[in-house]
């Protein structure tokens, strides 16, 4: 079954349709070796296509869904040769899927995996501001000075970090609501605030919540409701 260019690329994660349009538009796409044209139709298991000369590996138009509750001690990627855990190990290996997004080895929490670039373009890129909500517990009693601080902002090495919202659960624990994804933001904003995070879980993403999601355990979804 034949497929247009842009959308095959778009779901083999090489960029978004929109993306991937310019990439055809720049010459820069080719379909066994001529240069592409935007509207181009391609065979995912016949036609062999190159992004600047590399080749890629096509994937099924078969769009994978899975919710998964991150254990600590995974990383968020696909392949790393320094990671003793991937996350993709935690899913079926077939077809391929990514993380959307990351948590650091040392949170928890909830992350998408799936096959879908669309999808995974809308979740990653700031101009979305899909928000983020996590649970944190700290080493120290939380202030309101501290609180306070959070909802102004903090100066990170990429600007002013701040939480949409924020609540006080216990004395070191609270809920932190965000669109920013810079790394390790909420470590570093509380760092910064002369506080340590303990333990960082992530519980929802957008509409998406982690509800009652076992450590280490999938949910295959139909899709990703982003309203």
């Amino acid at each position: 079954m034949q497929e247009k260019l842009q959308k095959v690329l778009s779901h083999s994660g090489i960029a978004s349709r929109r993306a991937a349009e310019k990439l055809i538009l720049n010459g820069r796409v080719k379909i066994n070796g001529r240069i592409a044209q935007v509207g181009d139709k391609v065979e995912v298991n016949k036609d062999e296509i190159t992004v600047d000369n590399k080749e890629i590996n096509l994937i099924s138009l078969n769009l994978v869904y899975y919710l998964v509750h991150k254990p600590l001690g995974y990383t968020c990627t696909t392949q790393d040769k320094h990671a003793k855990k991937l996350i993709t190990e935690l899913v079926p290996t077939s077809p391929k899927v990514w993380p959307v997004g990351r948590l650091d080895k040392n949170s928890s929490g909830l992350i998408i995996l799936t096959n879908d670039g669309d999808l995974t373009h809308q979740l990653t890129h700031p101009s979305f501001e899909h928000s983020k909500e996590y649970e944190v517990i700290l080493n120290k009693n939380i202030t309101p000075d501290f609180i306070a601080h959070m909802k102004k902002g903090v100066q990170l090495e990429e600007g002013r970090a701040q939480a949409d919202k924020i609540t006080k659960i216990d004395n070191k624990k609270f809920k932190l609501i965000l669109h920013q994804g810079w790394k390790r933001q909420i470590r570093r904003m509380c760092l910064v605030l002369g506080y340590k995070v303990l333990e960082l879980k992530r519980t929802s993403i957008g509409p998406i919540k982690l509800g009652n999601l076992k450590v280490g355990q999938y949910k295959k979804i139909k899709n990703v409701p982003l309203s």
